[in-house]
């Protein structure tokens, strides 16, 4: 019989891992933009993602949805255990949205929106990495409810998380930018690019370090076999995709960059999973523990295999639809 909690698991996965990675680099584009104080130059780099960067954050509306049909528990425990981070960070997306639309028009006040979209962009990105690091950490479930603090989710780590989190977003942001654009600006981009791979291999050392130490679970996983194998690329992998970054900037290649920074999204997804897996509270919840009834998780099933198809045609038709570079001094895609 099929597993259903592991389809779902499976699907809410692919929907965060969507999400982290398309509105990443938008994210990106705003924590970049005060290295870049000419209208022109942002001008450009938000209309690299106007048409597209409202559809990215469906993956995200997907994900919750996921969770209240097939993990409940979930939904309500950890949702509760982060409740004050969730709030700020959807005030910080709405900011950034309104931010998006009306700079645009503003002519006066164009600088006050701007303010709002860094301030937006840098925001959501911490506290997505704050989220983050407070779910590695652990959450307490008693009685399947949440039975901690109110700032449990405050520690060094999560801060620490949320930092490597907002310089993830500004790699991927900086490598659609490479992508996206052309002269100056690219040239711009192609020098800033190296030093955030070698930030992010920094961050991803120490997050390596902290997270085992942090979580003798998570510690435990690693370094027992065979999980100690699995792992063992890992390193490699984010090193050589920082040499890979830095090479390919330096040979101006346009696509490389971008390409890379998603491969180390991806490695360091991968390795998350891998750790938790198949906790889906850690530390001690796993996904069938945390599952709703079958026929609940069939039914929703039927909405999920019809609306995920959709979802990635209109994605794949926007992206290819406003493919192409746009420049300084133009109005956008035509």
């Amino acid at each position: 019989m099929l597993d259903l909690s592991l389809v779902w698991a499976g699907i809410i996965a692919f929907g965060v891992l969507m999400y982290v990675v398309m509105d990443g680099f938008d994210l990106g584009i705003g924590i970049l933009f005060p290295f870049f104080p000419q209208q022109p130059e942002r001008d450009v780099m938000m209309n690299t993602v106007a048409p597209v960067w409202d559809g990215n954050e469906t993956w995200m509306v997907l994900g919750g949805a996921g969770l209240f049909a097939a993990f409940p528990l979930v939904y309500s425990a950890v949702l509760s255990a982060l409740y004050l981070p969730i709030i700020l960070m959807v005030v910080a997306l709405i900011f950034r949205g309104v931010a998006f639309e009306i700079r645009f028009k503003a002519n006066r006040t164009k600088h006050l929106w701007d303010m709002a979209f860094i301030g937006g962009s840098i925001a959501t990105a911490m506290l997505q990495g704050i989220i983050l690091g407070a779910y590695i950490q652990g959450i307490t479930i008693v009685d399947q409810r949440f039975a901690g603090g109110a700032f449990d989710w405050l520690s060094p780590f999560s801060v620490f998380t949320g930092i490597g989190v907002l310089v993830a977003y500004a790699a991927l942001g900086c490598g659609w930018l490479i992508l996206k654009t052309s002269h100056d600006l690219q040239q711009e981009m192609y020098r800033l690019m190296p030093k955030l791979g070698l930030a992010l291999l920094v961050i991803f050392g120490i997050v390596s370090l902290w997270t085992p130490l942090n979580n003798p679970t998570i510690a435990e996983r690693w370094f027992s076999m065979p999980q100690f194998f699995y792992f063992l690329p890992v390193p490699i992998l984010v090193l050589w995709c920082t040499y890979a970054i830095w090479r390919a900037c330096q040979k101006q290649q346009q696509a490389r960059p971008f390409i890379y920074a998603l491969l180390m999204f991806f490695i360091a997804f991968s390795g998350f999973i891998i750790s938790l897996w198949p906790m889906i509270i850690p530390p001690h919840i796993t996904i069938w523990d945390a599952a709703a009834p079958r026929s609940s998780q069939a039914f929703t099933l039927v909405g999920a295999a019809i609306l995920i198809p959709i979802i990635l045609a209109y994605t794949a038709l926007s992206y290819w639809v406003f493919r192409g570079k746009i420049h300084v001094g133009s109005e956008g895609y035509h």
